[in-house]
């Protein structure tokens, strides 16, 4: 308890920060559940430049970009009830989920070394397997966290649903 009362006064003495610091911690971890869990990699083989690139990814895109897209969301459709609950996940899911996949993959692999022929061509490959599987888990997390979360803990709340996405995500941008 004491870590959690911590975090919140950090968080509210400062909360672009420790925002941003939560994505890219808990992108950082994504991406080691994915090496050694999923991909098995053990220590030896993990790439440490690719967690530090998920890290950064979450600290200088997610945190941003998601931190931010809250706040716009809750100026369009003001209010906590179900029914705004439920717009903002039909508009979260509909219109910032296919943006914010499409420019999350490609930048991955551009950090990667890609080519632009061979960026486009992974995105083709993974983007619409990437939106279906999000269409399986947001929705729901979504709708529970427009309804009953504070928006200044929407992100972090997210993010830790986000550690097993992020595992996710890292696994589906780092496959050729």
């Amino acid at each position: 308890m004491a870590l959690w009362r911590a975090y919140q006064r950090a968080l509210s003495a400062h909360p672009w920060k420790v925002q941003f610091l939560t994505a890219g911690s808990l992108m950082g971890l994504g991406d080691v559940i994915s090496q050694q869990l999923v991909e098995r990699r053990g220590l030896k083989e993990h790439q440490i430049g690719r967690t530090l690139t998920m890290a950064s990814l979450g600290c200088g895109f997610v945190g941003p970009v998601v931190g931010g897209w809250y706040r716009v969301l809750d100026r369009l459709i003001p209010g906590t009830t179900k029914v705004d609950a439920l717009k903002k996940m039909l508009l979260d899911q509909g219109a910032f989920a296919p943006c914010f996949l499409g420019c999350f993959l490609p930048l991955v692999g551009t950090l990667n070394g890609l080519s632009a022929q061979d960026n486009w061509a992974k995105l083709q490959q993974d983007y619409p397997d990437a939106l279906l599987t999000n269409y399986c888990l947001w929705p729901a997390v979504q709708l529970a966290n427009f309804y009953l979360v504070p928006l200044h803990y929407r992100l972090a709340i997210v993010q830790c649903v986000a550690v097993i996405w992020n595992s996710y995500l890292s696994w589906k941008a780092h496959r050729l």
